[in-house]
This record gives structure tokens, sequence and C-alpha cells, in this order.
């Protein structure tokens, strides 16, 4: 028999990777031709060559002791020193290889941060629409997720919601930007009035909270836009990056935290999240994939094939008469429901072989969220089904 919380988490089990399996099974029958799967962020555009020499150069090192051992849990000293460095060229900061912990993902970084500040009924503030893992790894260390409602139509932060759920309980607030699943972009501006209300509340409590920045479509911008960097505006940032998606590397797990010195207790917080590293049963991050980055800190994914999509789906959709949240970041479109159930919506597009995510998934019901991550001609072939969809729905 397995645990009662397991129970709970299998019945909570991700809507996104069941609607994966379900594009499996749907392609086995009709041909993944014509099945239009929008549903996971897995990126096909491949990682730049030079991530491919740089596996070969760090396996043909003749110390391979060096290469697949263990180290410090927080990584390679060398590796942490260049991302710091890298970062420091980047948005002007004071970064030293203390401040970076190397980690298993952005995933495996939020479960080390959120082990090392969370006591069992402390609140993680998250603003709708938010990753829907957020509640299973807040969760997994006996925190209670708390979500603030949308911001419509533009999908900013909530900043007057938030007033009314921060308390003296309140340990962090996770913030993704670029955000998943709307392709927002936060401005500067909301970023500065985050981090006023959350000075001012952590003054009325007596209290410390830290905002969590989640960013691994940090690079993945569009029109120009740029993308805040938090610890330059509040000092209890702690930032959670990954090169899943600026490397094109999701299944290589690779990512790293920062940890600032001005950061209320960094010391203490930086020596419990290389213990939180090690006994999640993490250990470290991957020996390999941390030379190979260290060697690929300049590199960026070809964007372009992102913009494309995103350009085409948009229009096609529009014209469709869909209201869409035009996405500025990332690789997601935010799509109005013209239904009341956004699962029967979903439901009717299955019929047409287009598979999208509702929006409940994220904690904002009425919309539905597709990852245009595909191939360009996956996306021009989908629009006949959709204006097929959308005449259907009249």
């Amino acid at each position: 028999m397995i645990s009662e919380n397991m129970k709970i988490m299998v019945g909570q089990s991700s809507a996104i990777r069941a609607m994966f399996e379900e594009g499996k099974r749907l392609a086995s029958i009709y041909g993944a031709e014509n099945v239009f799967d929008f549903s996971l962020g897995n990126p096909n555009v491949a990682a730049p060559e030079a991530v491919t020499r740089a596996i070969h150069e760090v396996a043909d090192e003749p110390d391979s002791v060096e290469v697949h051992g263990y180290m410090n849990n927080s990584g390679y000293e060398s590796v942490r020193a260049a991302v710091a460095e890298h970062l420091n060229r980047l948005h002007g900061t004071a970064f030293h290889q203390e401040n970076i912990l190397m980690t298993v993902g952005a995933a495996g970084g939020l479960n080390v941060i959120l082990k090392t500040l969370l006591n069992p009924g402390d609140e993680v503030i998250a603003f709708a629409p938010y990753f829907g893992e957020y509640r299973a790894y807040t969760a997994n260390f006996g925190g209670v997720l708390v979500e603030v409602p949308p911001k419509y139509p533009d999908f900013q932060l909530n900043l007057e919601g938030l007033k009314d759920k921060l308390t003296s309980r309140t340990r962090a607030v996770i913030i993704n930007n670029p955000n998943n699943p709307t392709g927002v972009v936060y401005t500067d501006e909301t970023i500065k009035g985050l981090a006023k209300i959350l000075n001012e509340k952590m003054e009325e409590f007596g209290t410390d909270i830290y905002i969590i920045a989640d960013e691994p479509y940090r690079e993945l911008v569009y029109d120009g836009v740029t993308v805040p960097y938090l610890t330059k505006y509040y000092d209890n940032t702690i930032v959670g990056y990954s090169w899943s998606k600026s490397l094109s590397l999701p299944g290589e797990r690779i990512g790293y935290l920062v940890i600032p010195d001005k950061a209320k207790d960094s010391e203490l917080i930086i020596s419990a999240a290389n213990v939180a590293n090690r006994i999640l049963g993490f250990v470290n991050a991957p020996s390999l994939m941390q030379k190979v980055v260290a060697k690929c800190l300049e590199e960026k994914t070809d964007i372009s094939y992102y913009d494309r999509n995103r350009k085409t789906l948009y229009e096609a959709l529009t014209e469709c008469g869909f209201e869409c949240i035009p996405p500025k970041g990332a690789f997601y479109l935010f799509v109005k429901s013209p239904m009341e159930d956004e699962k029967e919506f979903v439901a009717r597009a299955k019929e047409f072989n287009l598979l999208l995510v509702p929006g409940s998934s994220f904690g904002c019901p009425g919309y539905v969220r597709l990852a245009y991550c595909v191939s360009y001609e996956t996306i021009c072939n989908s629009i006949p089904r959709f204006r097929e969809f959308a005449d259907s729905l009249k």
C-alpha cells in the first residue's frame, strides 16, 4: 500500500503529462503527422553545436575520475565560479562561487531551496496562473501553497490580491518570469511594486520573506523585451535556473541556484542548501553536464524558430476568433476558452486531434495552454484543424 500523501499526489497527477501520453496513443492510431500535440514544453530546437563539442571534449579529458566522480555537494568550484562570473557580466551583480549551487535542473533547485526554508505549515505564495508542480514541491516539505488570483486582462502580478494573502506564516513567494503558461514577462514596474509590498510586510510581521525566482525561460524573449533580474530589486531573492530551455537540454537535468550574500541569513541558507542537495538524494548535479555547461555559458538556442511559431500560431488563432494573450516570452500561448468549462473545450479539441492543456492545471480555469515549441510544419498543418474546430463551436 502506498502512502496517504502519494495517494493524493497520484490523484492530482499532471494533466500535462497525461495529455502528452494521450498524444502518443492517438499518434499510434492516426499517425503522428495527423496529431497536433501542444501539451508539453519539450524544446524541438536542437541544442547548439557547441554543446555537442563540449560533451566530447569533457568526455575525452584524461582524468575520468575527475569527470565522473563525486565533488562538493554544491558542484565543482570551477564551474560555480564560471557561472558567477557569467552572471556578473550579464547583470552587473557581484556573485562569487559560494553563491552558486549546481542543481538537478530548476525543479531540483526549487525542491532544495524549499526544503531549506520551510517549516511545516509555512506558506508559499504563487501568482495564478502558475506551474502546477509548485503545489507538489511545496507539499513535499509540509508547506501550504497560497494562490493569488490572476490579474486580468494583462496577467501581470496581482499585487493588490497579494496584500490580502501575505501573513506571518508567509515564507516565500515564487515568481516565474517569463511565465509558464501565459508567456507574459513581468515589468520593472511590477517587480518594484512587489518588492515594496514585501519589504513593508516583513517590517509589519517581523519575519523574513524570500522571493524564489524560477527562471528557466529567461533567454526566451521576443520583440526586444528584457527580463528584470530580481536580486537587483529585492535583497531576499533566490534565483533558480535551468539550461533545459536556453540550451534545449531538458533531459540532462542541469541548473543552479543563486543565493546572494545580501539575502538574510545567506551563509546559513547556503550551508543548508548544500546539505539539502545531498539528503534529497541528488547528492550533486550531473558531473559531466556541469563541465559541459561551463564551456557553453555564452551559447544560446536560436529562438527565431520559436518566434516564427509564436507569430504564426497567434495570428491563426486570433483569425479563427479565439482570444489569446500576446506572449512576450517562453513558448506558450494562453487562450481564453469560449466554453464556460475549459476542460470540455479541451475534450472537444481532442476530437480534432488538437491536444491542449486546461488552465485549471495552472490555477486559472477558463483558459487553455498551447506549447508552440513544436515543428513549424506542425504549426502550419494544425491551422486547418483549428479552423474546423472554431467552426464547430459556432
